[in-house]
């Protein structure tokens, strides 16, 4: 290695520890790369011999804590010093590995605060790139492109798992803070989540950060300031922002929306105030406070300010839950416990809606097990007179559009949802003439799932929606915002077509597990939200004499 090699190695590892929040690492890996820059040759072979022999006690501006690491750079080669995945964030690391910036430039966009993809997308954005870095936003622009195939990519349901399970830790380690939530992606509950952030508050949010980034679970920070901290937790990076009481209002404003709607917010704003409370970020921008699931920048901000935000559906609204599985297909759980859960969360009225036969699923219900769960049925609803029980069924459509039960047995059921679950190779128009299909007729009363995507693996089907539901509002047929995590479907775009057109659409849980049931159907709230849902415009969340009216009304139709 060369003076000039050795020289620039202790730079990049002075700004990798700048970036990690280690200032005194930094400045001392600095300082030994200028008295190295002004030593002779003679003297530059005296300091590797000192390391070789590991005789460094004349190199007093390195403390002995990274003596080892001097050691292993002359003694091993320059690898040694090489960040790891863990050693800064993953967006940094691959700007330097893509050369779009040297290590001298990641470090003052980590003075900037631009150390995740949404901050770098939002600095370009608002010009700070250009103002702090003008020769590199050509550069910054190309990575962006190149690296938003390779961010995080989670489901929500993963992504709140993750989230959940931080927060636990932190709270159990470090009581003092307080207000901790999921923001960003999750809080505004987006299906696929590519950025984890947690916020909350504390008198000292150093000290809670320092406290935080020792929690044995935590495998390293990457990046830490006074007030945000960034974290490697069970191999996903997770951004920590402690702040004061006083700032959490703000603090979390600006860590959930959308660029585009805290940028709404900010135009808007008649002070420039830090807030306590989130509320008083709208009010001071003389606005409603918006909920989360809105803050996408799609007419929110708009509609707060004339008044006409909408009333959004909410879980106690809902009073039954229309799609659930049990072990007579591919449910874990046998019909009895999945009842007694429903009963737990106060439901008046649910379906139980296995798989058809036919069904590309691990079990499916037969047409002899049709009378036998139908007799199970009859015997729990004696066991719960208070809710209500339906004995449905999800019937697949299959490929020329008939249903995988002939009339005959879907007539015993009190309810039938119908769904696309195999593609089989066709065209959109022949996907779309399959739901007609089945919208045509009178049994069907759900259309479940209706695009069929798999989060985060398979996108859904690209169909002529506006066609769809105009057939789901001429036949009378209901279409479902299904909660299980792969699926949250329909999202928040589709669902908003969907009421706009006239659609009735129901919130279930699509489960197949007792203890997700709860679960599953908060997330379908979510979807529904997301989509300016109503209770109106939701069928579960009528008494079960409308549902059933309802029902009767297409098959009489």
């Amino acid at each position: 290695m060369t003076h000039s090699e050795f020289s620039s190695l202790l730079r990049r590892l002075g700004d990798y520890a700048e970036i990690r929040g280690a200032s005194h690492e930094a400045t001392a890996w600095r300082r030994l790369a200028d008295d190295l820059d002004r030593l002779g040759s003679a003297e530059q072979r005296r300091l590797t011999d000192l390391v070789r022999k590991d005789s460094l006690a004349d190199l007093t501006t390195l403390p002995a804590s990274l003596h080892w690491k001097l050691r292993d750079i002359v003694l091993d080669g320059p690898g040694m010093a090489d960040a790891g995945p863990d050693s800064i964030p993953w967006l940094l690391q691959r700007l330097v590995e893509l050369h779009a910036v040297d290590s001298a430039k990641v470090a003052r966009l980590a003075r900037l605060g631009i150390v995740t993809m949404n901050d770098l997308e939002t600095a370009l954005e608002d010009g700070r790139v250009a103002t702090h870095l003008p020769d590199s936003v050509a550069a910054l622009r190309q990575a962006v492109g190149v690296l938003s195939n390779e961010r995080l990519r989670l489901s929500l349901g993963r992504a709140l798992d993750f989230a959940e399970n931080l927060i636990l830790l932190i709270a159990a380690t470090c009581p003092e803070v307080e207000g901790l939530v999921p923001a960003g992606d999750v809080r505004r509950f987006e299906p696929i989540v590519e950025a984890l952030v947690i916020v909350g508050s504390a008198p000292d949010p150093p000290a809670a950060l320092e406290r935080i980034c020792s929690i044995p679970m935590i495998q390293s920070a990457v990046h830490l300031t006074g007030r945000r901290v960034l974290v490697r937790y069970q191999q996903a990076e997770i951004d920590v922002r402690i702040v004061t009481p006083d700032e959490y209002g703000s603090a979390l404003h600006l860590a959930t929306g959308s660029a585009a709607h805290v940028a709404a917010i900010r135009s808007r704003h008649r002070a420039t105030r830090v807030s306590a409370r989130e509320e008083d970020v709208y009010s001071h921008a003389g606005l409603a406070w918006i909920a989360p699931e809105l803050r996408q920048a799609t007419g929110e901000v708009e509609a707060a300010s004339s008044g006409s935000l909408p009333h959004l559906v909410s879980r106690g609204d809902i009073r039954g839950d229309l799609h659930m599985h049990t072990q007579w297909s591919d449910g874990r759980d046998t019909t009895k416990t999945m009842v007694g859960r429903c009963a737990d969360l106060g439901y008046e009225y649910i379906a139980i809606t296995d798989h058809s036969q036919r069904a590309a699923a691990s079990r499916t219900l037969t047409v002899d097990g049709v009378k036998k769960q139908a007799e199970e049925i009859a015997k729990l609803r004696e066991r719960f007179p208070a809710m209500t029980i339906l004995h449905g069924c999800e019937v697949d459509i299959l490929g020329d559009g008939k249903l995988d039960f002939a009339d005959r047995i879907l007539e015993r059921f009190d309810i039938v949802l119908a769904s696309l679950h195999e593609r089989l190779a066709q065209s959109p128009d022949q996907l779309l003439k399959r739901y007609f299909a089945a919208m045509r007729h009178p049994l069907v009363s759900i259309i479940t799932h209706p695009t069929n995507r798999i989060l985060p693996h398979r996108a859904g089907y690209e169909l002529d929606w506006d066609a769809f539901f105009a057939a789901a509002v001429d036949t009378r047929t209901i279409v479902e915002i299904d909660g299980a995590p792969a699926h949250l479907d329909m999202n928040g775009t589709l669902t908003r077509r969907a009421i706009a057109a006239g659609v009735t659409v129901s919130v279930d849980s699509d489960c197949h597990r007792a203890d997700m049931l709860d679960r599953q159907m908060a997330l379908g709230i979510t979807m529904a939200r997301r989509g300016w849902v109503e209770a109106r415009h939701v069928v579960n969340t009528r008494p079960i004499a409308q549902v059933r009216a309802a029902i009767s009304a297409k098959r009489e139709g």
